[in-house]
């Protein structure tokens, strides 16, 4: 099964896409979209879509797994962000990808074992199941293969299920 890991941001969406069969994981392909600061956030949503569709018609994942909003004191970015991850779930309903959600608690808990792990724990631990030769840059792309992976490994389990039926 090929699963396409999403980190959701305005101006950095972290992809990350791992062949997951029996159990064994493996890395196609992973990276960034980036818009660019001080462009109207209309034009920056079209590129994301432009871009996630590309992503999309190009790996053809099976699934996809993507990070709910977590809401800091900065409601401002929040909703900027929030818009992006509507025009990337969207264009993944349109293309007929099945998607997941998770928590950045069931990220970390599924690929560190510890449901308050520090990003460096993730990344560390993202570079080691995969065997990568170095950590996934920028940090929204460790996320996004994180994500993936948390999915992999959820996914199949009654946990996942039951997390994914609530939604």
């Amino acid at each position: 099964m090929l699963i396409l890991g999403i980190d959701p941001g305005l101006a950095i969406v972290g992809w990350g896409l791992i062949e997951s069969v029996r159990g064994t994981l493996r890395p196609v392909a992973y990276g960034a979209i980036t818009t660019p600061a001080h462009t109207d956030i209309e034009a920056r949503l079209l590129m994301i879509q432009n871009d996630m569709e590309a992503l999309i018609n190009k790996y053809k994942p099976d699934e996809m797994a993507i990070e709910e909003l977590f809401f800091n004191t900065n409601i401002t970015t929040g909703i900027a962000v929030a818009e992006a991850r509507g025009v990337i779930l969207c264009t993944a309903h349109k293309l007929g990808v099945k998607i997941s959600e998770y928590t950045p608690l069931q990220v970390k808990q599924a690929v560190v074992g510890y449901g308050k792990a520090e990003k460096q724990q993730v990344i560390a631990m993202v570079t080691s199941i995969l065997k990568l030769p170095k950590p996934p840059k920028p940090d929204d792309t460790a996320d996004a293969v994180a994500i993936a992976i948390c999915h992999a490994n959820c996914s199949a389990s009654a946990m996942g299920k039951y997390f994914n039926q609530r939604k």
